[in-house]
């Protein structure tokens, strides 16, 4: 990283392969401690690290923001390194892995075919070891049970409401573990503090860059168990996350979702901690590729869609509506409205719409006197796909194309 990051500041054109071989020529003199450890744990690095700068490249030239590979801090990533398919065997329940050899796992392997590779990792005490199989495509898409069409309003009352009026609520587990969340980390805290005045530093002092303080036996103890406590609320959030997409993608045809601004939800200080409890950003994520697994169609409304704003009934728009109003009552035909259930019906209409200009981020949604044109034909894809954006922020080419998911 450094080395490429020199090279490149200098004028330079490093790249992966390159650097690599530089680095074998030299890394057994250099740092011996390399012989321990299997090859693959120290040559992989080079692929991730040539990906992460191609990834910063070809953000920088379609105009996004973007910012150079940074060093992995330990303690601060996730433990883990990859093994080759030719270095690792599998029988039934166990794996031999180099240096380590037979290792017992909770399961055999689940799919056949081709292995490719493998990756060990370490969450709090437990190790995974996630294998990548190349299957034939009648073991990797899934038969769908339901053909339905379903708009999906995600929020924070309530994780997701349904078109077809069900309303889905989240675990929440931060904020249900988040008493012992606090005890456990004042309790870390204070051992932390102590061995740095055992050490001679002052109360509250940063520690000296490559200062390493001794770690006893009570702090080690602390630390793991505050490390399960995040894997446990880290976990029940994904299941609750994996189990609703597997549902909506298994029983529909077709799922209509919001393009989320999710980072720029996490700004708001108020609603940081319950947006993230939810997990919105870990639902965009696999919804994309459950919706390949199992073909179902997957919309993706332009987040200017103003969704809460119209009246599913008759289209038209509250440009008045605020945040804090959880129902509304349409000034034209008189229908009360759920603000989430409304949205989710609106959103539903995306689906079999064939023309949107409800969708334009400027004006009242593009339609006439504040309406929205009926819904009628065959389910068609939605999902906006923008060009390049001008200095006002918007977009200046928009269509309404088949999501790339």
């Amino acid at each position: 990283m450094d080395e490429w990051s020199k090279q490149y500041a200098g004028g330079g054109k490093p790249n992966a392969m390159a650097l690599k071989k530089q680095f074998n020529a030299i890394k057994y003199e250099r740092y011996p401690w390399l012989r321990d450890i299997h090859r693959d744990a120290h040559a992989q690095p080079f692929t991730h690290l040539g990906k992460a700068w191609a990834t910063f490249f070809s953000d920088l030239k379609a105009g996004k923001q973007a910012h150079e590979p940074r060093f992995k801090k330990k303690g601060r990533c996730l433990d883990s390194f990859y093994v080759a398919n030719d270095k690792f065997s599998l029988d039934g329940k166990s794996i031999r892995l180099p240096k380590s050899g037979t290792v017992a796992m909770t399961e055999t392997l689940r799919f056949e075919g081709r292995i490719l590779g493998a990756t060990v990792s370490r969450t709090a005490d437990r190790w995974f070891v996630a294998v990548q199989v190349d299957v034939p495509g009648h073991q990797a898409l899934r038969r769908r049970s339901g053909h339905g069409t379903v708009g999906v309003d995600l929020g924070i009352k309530s994780a997701a409401t349904l078109s077809n009026g069900e309303s889905i609520q989240a675990p929440r587990p931060l904020k249900g573990a988040l008493r012992r969340l606090k005890i456990r980390s004042r309790r870390l805290s204070r051992q932390l503090e102590a061995a740095k005045i055992a050490a001679g530093l002052n109360p509250g002092a940063r520690l000296p860059k490559g200062t390493q303080l001794p770690v006893s036996n009570n702090r080690r103890k602390s630390a793991a168990s505050l490390a399960r406590l995040h894997a446990r609320i880290a976990n029940l959030r994904a299941d609750f996350t994996h189990q609703l997409t597997t549902r909506l993608c298994r029983e529909n045809q077709a799922v209509v979702i919001e393009d989320l601004n999710v980072r720029g939800m996490l700004a708001n200080d108020r609603l940081a901690r319950a947006i993230g409890d939810v997990g919105l950003g870990m639902f965009r994520q696999q919804m994309n590729y459950k919706a390949q697994r199992y073909g179902t169609r997957l919309v993706v409304a332009d987040r200017w869609y103003p969704s809460s704003w119209l009246c599913s009934v008759c289209g038209w728009k509250y440009e008045a509506l605020t945040l804090s109003e959880r129902t509304w009552a349409c000034a034209d035909c008189g229908t009360h409205h759920d603000r989430e259930h409304n949205a989710a019906r609106n959103l539903e209409r995306l689906a079999t719409a064939t023309a949107l200009p409800v969708a334009s981020p400027a004006g009242n949604g593009g339609a006439a006197a504040g309406r929205v044109p009926a819904v009628v034909g065959k389910v068609t894809p939605v999902s906006h796909e923008c060009g390049q954006q001008g200095a006002s922020g918007q977009e200046e080419r928009c269509e309404h194309l088949c999501s790339p998911f």
